[in-house]
């Protein structure tokens, strides 16, 4: 099961997108702000598979410091930033630095939490490939005895050295 952390300071926001995100099937946690949400990024064992954050909190640059932070814990976690003000220039900031999309909380004629499901599925299909061909590419090292710094080495056989 795929888990998400929602970082809103809207709490009508975060729980409706939550209840939603629950009925699909996911496991969702939830933080009140850029320094809750930071604090379960940094404190999460595994780490999120997903991050869906507002770009705006507490300070403006809310999504960016989550995005540095999520990306800084685990490359591969996928980050989905949501804003009330859509602003071309914050889309682009976010992309650049490794968002996996922006999406507009208010767009007129759209059902923002089907979009939200549409995006957050394409996300985890990312992750999910991105995975598979890390362990494709560990399996191929241990095989030809390669070591790969920071890839962890499958442990020798009791009584072998």
């Amino acid at each position: 099961m795929y888990r998400i952390l929602i970082i809103d300071d809207e709490e009508d926001v975060r729980g409706a997108v939550a209840r939603r995100l629950g009925r699909e099937g996911f496991q969702v946690e939830q933080a009140g702000s850029q320094e809750e949400g930071i604090a379960a990024i940094n404190a999460a064992e595994p780490p999120y598979d997903l991050i869906l954050t507002d770009m705006v909190m507490e300070d403006p640059q809310s999504g960016v410091k989550t995005l540095e932070a999520a990306l800084g814990r685990d490359i591969f976690s996928e980050v989905i930033v949501l804003t009330a003000y859509g602003n071309v220039g914050n889309a682009v900031e976010c992309m650049r630095r490794g968002a996996f999309d922006y999406v507009e909380k208010n767009i007129p004629g759209v059902d923002v939490f089907e979009l939200l499901v549409l995006k957050i599925n394409q996300a985890l299909e990312r992750r999910r490939m991105s995975m598979q061909s890390i362990r494709r590419y560990a399996d191929i090292a241990r095989q030809h005895h390669i070591d790969i710094p920071g890839m962890p080495q499958p442990r020798a056989a009791a009584g072998k050295e």
